[in-house]
């Protein structure tokens, strides 16, 4: 009698969901947004997870950066800003996906028994498949919009992307980059900038060449050992940040509520998009 081999663990995978300019929700980004409903709290919703406290807010910049609406706002006051709270979006978006979860996991639960007839190397193959699912970008300011105006040059592409009703950004890439991205009016991509390429000001009168000034309002500072990372709230309620120096934070007096301006140049940007 032949006897297959029972499998000594069960199948389970991380569920990653992408919108249509890249991966953006994942089950530590789940988790984080169930801790800050429960507690209201970003810093007890961290150490909940775990997380340490500028990974969770820089997870949660990259969401509502990545979302067509905010999935967490914050209120004023307190030691590390005040409370937070999930948005009738934000708390919509994590039923979806624990419901998506469940169906993808009693897909796997299928699919489990199937693995013995597999042919060598099988289950390699549908490891490969669930790794792929949890691929996640890493950039630390991500910008999700349709491009909206393409000028062409002799060398240069100048690409502008729409990201809501205010505000519009500016990027410039090579001819080679825009044709590898075929991109159209209307196309959907993800532009990307360091946070070492954004210089910040506070003078409403400065005239700069830059093509790229983003105005908002100080949302909160982080200090380092060497720099500190200082985060603007944007309109439609999006974070940009920037790295500066402590003496350009002294000067500027760079403190929670201050009005600045993010400022970068177009070539500063990199352009993505997801098949």
């Amino acid at each position: 009698m032949n006897m297959k081999p029972i499998l000594p663990h069960r199948l389970q995978g991380r569920l990653q969901v992408d919108t249509e300019s890249g991966a953006f929700l994942g089950d530590t980004r789940i988790r984080l947004l169930e801790a800050i409903a429960v507690h209201g709290s970003i810093s007890r919703a961290a150490e909940a997870v775990p997380l340490s406290y500028k990974a969770a807010w820089d997870a949660v910049d990259a969401m509502n950066n990545l979302s067509d609406q905010p999935l967490v706002v914050r209120s004023a006051g307190g030691r590390h800003g005040g409370g937070t709270a999930l948005t009738g979006y934000g708390t919509r978006l994590v039923a979806f996906y624990r419901a998506l979860e469940t169906e993808y996991q009693n897909l796997l639960d299928r699919l489990a028994p199937t693995v013995a007839d597999a042919p060598a190397g099988g289950p390699e193959h549908f490891q490969r498949i669930i790794r792929r699912l949890a691929m996640r970008a890493s950039a630390r300011n991500q910008f999700s919009g349709k491009v909206n105006a393409l000028r062409e040059g002799d060398v240069d592409f100048e690409v502008c992307v729409r990201l809501d009703e205010q505000t519009e950004l500016a990027a410039v890439i090579t001819r080679e980059s825009a044709e590898t991205l075929d991109l159209r009016i209307g196309a959907e991509v993800t532009a990307l900038v360091k946070a070492s390429s954004i210089l910040l000001h506070t003078d409403p009168d400065l005239k700069l060449s830059a093509r790229n000034q983003l105005w908002g309002s100080v949302a909160r500072v982080l200090d380092g050992a060497v720099n500190a990372e200082v985060v603007l709230t944007i309109s439609g309620g999006k974070m940009v940040s920037a790295a500066v120096t402590h003496e350009s934070l002294k000067r500027l007096n760079l403190a929670e509520g201050a009005r600045a301006c993010a400022v970068f140049q177009a070539s500063s940007i990199i352009l993505c998009q997801y098949a």
